[in-house]
């Protein structure tokens, strides 16, 4: 990308998001074009700068980060957090983050990450998957309480797919079960995010466990 990948930094703590701009230009990979405090802003400066990630904090006055990540459609977030797996990531991923990272995280991880997300990808590497959906599980409402309806539009495939994304596997340990390429697997998840009206892997994972595909622990249901 000409620049770098364009960043949006949101926190509430000015000296945070000075450390965070300097980390991050420093890889020279990465072009922060904007900063704001609230959640308000931060819809404000992706509107008028279209970053292609937003650098997302959760508690924030005004609005928080989980209502902002749920209005912004544009550009791709990654939550910052310094609260682990609990009900804030939840909603986050919920809401359309694409990933979270906490703020005391490595330098070389937090660039990766950005560049991650720009990318398209998801930031939860597969093990990290199977270890918030788990948490996930645990807090989500009975599976009655999705509609899944949209499971009719999935061919046998795509709904194997979804199973598997849903315990949390890579793509290539689906290529693997499914004695494809990685290349068709890619193809067969796209298809699973555009029936299902999903932005990437996670929230189709979440789906996964809301409408019961699988149980707590990554286990599938047939």
């Amino acid at each position: 990308m000409p620049g770098g990948v364009r960043v949006v930094i949101v926190d509430d703590q000015p000296l945070l998001r000075a450390g965070f701009r300097s980390l991050l230009e420093s890889s020279g990979l990465i072009e922060v074009v904007g900063e704001a405090g609230t959640g308000i802003e931060a819809i404000e400066q992706a509107e008028r700068l279209r970053p292609d990630v937003v650098l997302m904090d959760i508690r924030m006055p005004d609005m928080d980060g989980i209502e902002a990540t749920r209005r912004l459609t544009r550009s791709r977030v990654l939550i910052l957090t310094t609260f682990g797996l609990d009900e804030y990531i939840v909603e986050a991923l919920r809401a359309g983050a694409a990933g979270f990272i906490l703020k005391d995280t490595q330098v070389g991880d937090l660039v990766a990450a950005v560049l991650a997300v720009a990318d398209g990808d998801a930031v939860l590497s597969p093990a990290v998957t199977r270890r918030l959906l788990d948490q996930v599980a645990r807090r989500l409402p009975t599976a009655v309480d999705r509609d899944r309806g949209p499971l009719a539009g999935l061919t046998k495939r795509e709904l194997d797919v979804l199973r598997m994304l849903a315990a949390g596997l890579s793509n290539a340990e689906i290529a693997a079960a499914l004695v494809v390429s990685e290349a068709t697997t890619k193809t067969h998840v796209s298809k699973v995010l555009q029936k299902l009206g999903l932005r990437d892997r996670v929230q189709a994972a979440i789906y996964g466990y809301e409408v019961g595909l699988v149980e707590p622990g990554g286990t599938a249901r047939t």
